[in-house]
């Protein structure tokens, strides 16, 4: 094993123009700028076929809503990750932030499709709000205070996600979906008007230009990956489109590596991921993006299936939303928890325990989801184990890469866990489409997901989360720290980074 002496990879460096930041109130809308962006990531889903109908758009075309918005974040993300860290990190994300403001009143007004999809690419821009945040964060507050509010940060995406999920059934039931947009706007204009005016700007800068040419070809990549996974099952995956798309997106990654090996200022340091924290992190990212979106698809559709088939429980969407409830609250306990955990144990314990907490989430629902308190308890496990592990990964990172590097590090985890997200929606997907009983109805025969669609699906999840427990494990422990520190005779263990 290696060591690197860096700079400390955690708490903040004294602001040379010697402002003194309210931190309570910076977190705040920090936490609210997250939160806005995250229910709009998961808000649309659950309402596309009432939005498609209210637009008479086909399901083809309405699940562009989806996708505009995923392409939009992962292409932007690591651009507006790397001006931070170049420009200042508040003028930055007042600018995601507009763009989200922008995009949502343009969809909230949206006359047709066409619009509305336009929308959502804006939204999506605003993907690099974590980082920016999470950077902002690292440079401001005092270090005893750095892993906790990291900790809530990350967990805040988890938490908007199920808040999305949970509100869109009430607000289509008993609105339109225009509110959908209108609701989230009053969480942006807050959160951009305490970033305006109720914070100042981080002296911490990385001299250097953007990447235009790896900028280009990550973003052929990422677009490639993803419109193959988004639209695969409508295409078909053996269809040359999607076959071709993957193909493509895989090559430019490769082309996009040894690119950034060699170019003075890279957009996204890959030397970074022979950091054993750093790539741990990431691919924990992975796996929890892919388990989290699969339970928001799995669980609904179970408990909306009519109870006539035996096993589904005849919910409407609106209590079916209801259900991922204590997944939420679990989520906003358990987030700060782990933050704690880190603080005093590294991140590699959390790491751990999110990791068994999601696999048991998901085995219990595989051996039987015929009661509701099944559902109920993997739901409860499953807001705990993402609650641990996302609040580890994003902890994990900066106590691994340098303070000038924080914005494309947490960039490339915010990347790592938008693709986990969504294969994780395609998978599944296609999973229920594929596997479907007929039943016999005075209406005539309909196709619903078969009992094993469930099952296989549960099962599935699990295996992906168990992953994430050997992954966790690999992770370097904070013993591995302080032994690099006494080796090295520094007294700080923040300012080592364990490479391998």
């Amino acid at each position: 094993m290696s060591h690197t002496l860096q700079e400390p990879a955690t708490g903040s460096v004294p602001a040379t123009d010697g402002h003194k930041p309210n931190t309570t109130l910076l977190v705040v809308y920090l936490a609210l700028g997250g939160l806005a962006y995250a229910v709009l990531q998961s808000l649309v889903a659950p309402a596309l076929s009432t939005i498609g109908k209210d637009l008479d758009a086909t399901t083809s075309s309405v699940s562009w809503l989806i996708t505009s918005y995923l392409l939009s974040a992962s292409v932007l993300t690591p651009i507006f990750g790397k001006l931070g860290d170049m420009m200042g990190k508040r003028k930055i994300l007042i600018v995601v932030m507009s763009l989200l403001l922008v995009g949502t009143v343009v969809a909230g007004l949206a006359p047709n499709l066409g619009v509305l999809i336009v929308a959502r690419i804006f939204q999506g821009a605003a993907g690099a709000v974590l980082p920016l945040s999470i950077g902002i964060v690292r440079d401001e507050l005092p270090k005893e205070r750095v892993s906790v509010t990291i900790g809530i940060l990350s967990g805040i995406f988890g938490i908007g996600a199920g808040v999305g999920i949970v509100a869109a059934g009430p607000i289509v039931q008993h609105l339109n979906y225009h509110w959908l947009f209108w609701f989230p706007l009053v969480l942006v204009v807050i959160a951009l008007a305490g970033i305006i005016f109720g914070m100042k700007e981080s002296p911490i800068r990385t001299p250097g230009k953007l990447d235009l040419v790896g900028t280009g070809i990550l973003t052929i990549s990422l677009v490639s990956l993803l419109l193959a996974i988004s639209e695969g099952e409508t295409w078909g995956w053996g269809d040359f489109k999607t076959i071709g798309l993957l193909a493509l997106g895989a090559v430019a990654m490769v082309v996009f590596v040894f690119v950034e090996l060699r170019v003075k200022s890279p957009l996204i340091d890959v030397r970074l991921f022979k950091i054993r924290g750093v790539w741990t992190a990431h691919v924990v990212a992975l796996v929890f993006g892919f388990a989290m979106y699969g339970t928001f698809v799995l669980v609904p559709t179970l408990l909306q299936l009519p109870a006539f088939t035996g096993y589904g429980f005849g919910k409407t969407a609106t209590v079916s939303g209801l259900f991922l409830l204590p997944t939420v609250l679990m989520m906003v306990v358990v987030s700060p928890v782990s933050g704690s955990i880190v603080r005093k144990n590294g991140p590699k314990p959390a790491l751990v325990i999110g990791a068994i907490l999601l696999t048991a989430a998901f085995v219990l629902p595989a051996l039987s989801h015929a009661h509701t308190w099944q559902i109920l308890v993997s739901g409860i496990l499953t807001g705990a184990g993402i609650g641990f592990g996302l609040a580890a990964a994003s902890n994990a990172i900066i106590e691994s890469v340098p303070m000038t590097q924080t914005g494309e590090a947490i960039s490339a985890n915010t990347i790592a866990r938008t693709i986990g997200s969504s294969v994780g929606t395609a998978v599944i997907a296609a999973l229920i489409s594929s596997h479907t009983k007929l039943f016999t109805l005075p209406t005539g025969k309909t196709a619903l997901p078969s009992d094993d669609t469930f099952m296989i699906g549960f099962w599935a999840c699990a295996g992906v989360a168990a992953l994430a427990i050997v992954i966790a494990l690999a992770a370097p422990s904070l013993k591995n720290r302080m032994a690099a520190a006494k080796k090295l005779g520094v007294e700080d263990t923040d300012s080592i980074v364990v490479v391998k």
